[in-house]
């Protein structure tokens, strides 16, 4: 009995966490596309952005999985460091499921024009230097590109947050 309300209770916190983590990938993921799209300053100033940017959502992603492991443990004393290491594999999963689908969703229908765009500006460059097979090749790739971008980082931010999760309950006792 007392190993299903640890269960639970590993997905509850898991659900909270991985919604705060996806909801911050997610403001990144729009922040970045507004700066390199509507905004559309002088382009070092566009780098400096995305790499603050980006350094703030690394360094705020490692910190909220930090802090959630944290306060999971403090909730549930009798947790073992395996129960917190399954709580932040969890979160990961769960943040790595909202993260991919909403980047699915803007790269399908949010913001489709945009994508087409960026694609079609990379097709323009690299048509010159490919024969007609490299052009078919790419021509299918590019139809399937919102799929492998969801599968990409579906398996990418779940085995980031597993390796996360794997430090962050060692520290935590």
């Amino acid at each position: 009995m007392e190993q299903n309300i640890l269960n639970k209770n590993i997905w509850s916190a898991a659900g909270t966490a991985g919604l705060a983590l996806g909801a911050v990938s997610t403001a990144y993921l729009f922040a970045g596309q507004w700066i390199s799209g509507d905004l559309a300053p002088a382009a070092l100033w566009q780098s400096v952005i995305a790499i603050v940017l980006w350094t703030v959502k690394f360094a705020g992603c490692i910190w909220l999985m930090y802090h959630f492991m944290r306060k999971f443990a403090e909730e549930n004393v009798g947790a073992h460091s395996k129960a917190v290491f399954r709580m932040g594999m969890a979160t990961a999963l769960l943040s790595a499921l909202m993260y991919s689908g909403i980047y699915l969703a803007n790269m399908l229908y949010i913001s489709a024009d945009y994508y087409n765009m960026v694609i079609q500006m990379t097709l323009q460059q690299m048509r010159p230097a490919m024969d007609a097979n490299s052009l078919a090749a790419l021509d299918m790739v590019m139809d399937a590109l919102p799929q492998i971008t969801f599968f990409y980082n579906l398996i990418y931010c779940f085995l980031f947050g597993t390796v996360l999760s794997a430090i962050i309950s060692r520290k935590i006792k």
